[in-house]
Formats: structure tokens, C-alpha cells, sequence
């Protein structure tokens, strides 16, 4: 599995802007999308992944909203912060199928786009796995029908990484999830730990890219965003290989906070 993007939602994108550069991550303004009612700033990494931050425009009229955007509305409106992952994909409509042979729902594949600043018109298309929002537990995924460099470029980042390592997912039930996980890529069974200092007992699929978080904690930070938002990304975690101040160690990996405000906890790893 190879990480496309992930997916911060807010109602204000330059006010987003301006909080991610201050941690050092500063993002291009993308354009707007499609669907003429969301636009987006984008983080691009050496690996090929991106940061996408997404938010409506000014006056958009959010009751028109369909289809994945639909589903991110409470996330955009409510100042949900991370909202959604997703894997990059080849063949699509192959991987598509062989989902549904495993008994995985899906929908799609759709076409979708943006225009960039400069005019350039971007073509993909992705698909929904999974009954809820799109990238919310399973990756949507992506496929592009433009040329790829044209989606995301490698910016410049203060904070030094070099791509998204690992996705962290907020779920109410790990054992439910990690079948789910395993039902659905066909893994091998997690390790899993205890991280009372993060609120939550964590399960991380060895070689792949997501770590799930099951609250250890009633009534802690991690019940109340799942309980409010629902299962899915409660924070991103970027690669990294210079030193950093190191906070904990997930199976055997240092971690090191960067932030935990604009309602997603942004972290590195050690590459």
C-alpha cells in the first residue's frame, strides 16, 4: 500500500494555511475543485505523497455537496481537522473488483478534477471502499488520468520530511477493524500496544503504512472525536531521518509531536 495524500478539512483555508506553515509544513494553493464549492492548498513530499488541506470556498453552497465531498461536510464545517486518506492506485478498476471478491464494498470507480491557479486542468479518478466517508477507516483510492506531476510537486518544508509514514485511525472497536484490514489487503495479524500517555491501545500492521487507535480512556480526547465525528484519521504522521525530540516510542519507532491543534495531531517518525 502506498499513501497518495492525506486529507485536513476546515472552513477557513488560508487561516489552515497559515497554521501548517507555522509548524513548518507550507502548502501551495491547488485550486479549486471540480465540484466548484472546495478548494485546496497541497504540501508535496520527495516520496510522491501529499498533504491536502481542503476547505469551501467563499459562498459556496454547501447543500449542493455530493458524492465523497458529502460525506467531509461536518469535517469542513466543524473545523474537523484530519478528515480522510488515500492509496495510490494503478489499474483501479482491477483493484476495484478484487476488493469486492473479499467482500468489501465499494463504490465507484468515479472521475473527479480540479483546476489548477495556472489554468491546467487535472483529471483522476478514485473509488470509495468502504460503506463510510470516503478515506474515513479504508483508503479511497486514486488513480490519475493527467500526468501525475502535475497533481502534486515536491515543496519545500521547514519541518523536514520526507513523506507520510504512517496514518492513525480513531476506531471503536480494534479487533472489528483489524479483520476489517486483514479481510480486505489479506495482512498478517498486528501487534498491538499499550500508549496510555496517547489515550489509546494501538495496533500497527507490520510494512504497512496506518496504525489504529482504540481509546483506552473513557470520556479522554480520543472517545469524544470518535463519538463526534466518527471512525477515521485523528492524526498523520511524516517520516523523518534527522534527529528530533522524541516524545514515545510505537513498536519500536521514534515519535515526536509537532502539534495537536487544528483537530488533527501531527507527528513524525523516524525514517
Amino acid at each position: 500500500m502506498t499513501i497518495d495524500h492525506v486529507t485536513v478539512c476546515g472552513d477557513d483555508l488560508d487561516r489552515m494555511r497559515r497554521a501548517f506553515a507555522e509548524i513548518g509544513l507550507a502548502t501551495e494553493y491547488g485550486g479549486a475543485h471540480a465540484n466548484g464549492l472546495t478548494h485546496m492548498g497541497v504540501a508535496g513530499f520527495e516520496d510522491g505523497s501529499y498533504l491536502e488541506l481542503i476547505a469551501p470556498m467563499t459562498g459556496a453552497d454547501l447543500t449542493k455537496a455530493a458524492g465523497m465531498m458529502a460525506g467531509w461536510l461536518p469535517l469542513m464545517t466543524e473545523n474537523g481537522g484530519a478528515g480522510a486518506w488515500a492509496m495510490r492506485a494503478s489499474e483501479i478498476r482491477e483493484r476495484v473488483e478484487a476488493l469486492r471478491a473479499r467482500g468489501i464494498a465499494v463504490r465507484g470507480p468515479e472521475p473527479g478534477g480540479r483546476t489548477r491557479p495556472d489554468g491546467t486542468r487535472l483529471e483522476w479518478e478514485t473509488a470509495i471502499v468502504g460503506p463510510e466517508p470516503a478515506g474515513s477507516i479504508l483508503p479511497f483510492m486514486i488513480e490519475d488520468r493527467t500526468e501525475r506531476g502535475l497533481r502534486v510537486q515536491v515543496s519545500r518544508n521547514t519541518l523536514g520530511v520526507g513523506g507520510v509514514a504512517a496514518v492513525v485511525i480513531g476506531v471503536r472497536a480494534l479487533d472489528q477493524t483489524t479483520q476489517l484490514f486483514r479481510q480486505a489487503y489479506g495482512w498478517e495479524a498486528p501487534a498491538v500496544e499499550d500508549h496510555r500517555e496517547f489515550g489509546a491501545k494501538l495496533a500497527h500492521f507490520r510494512g504497512a503504512p496506518v496504525i489504529l487507535a482504540q481509546a483506552s480512556t473513557l470520556g479522554g480526547w480520543l472517545t469524544e472525536r470518535v463519538a463526534k465525528f466518527g471512525e477515521g484519521p485523528v492524526g498523520f504522521l511524516f517520516s523523518k531521518s534527522a534527529e528530533f525530540r522524541e516524545d514515545d516510542r510505537w513498536f519500536g519507532m521514534a515519535v515526536g509531536w509537532c502539534s495537536e491543534g487544528m483537530g488533527a495531531r501531527i507527528g513524525v517518525i523516524r525514517e
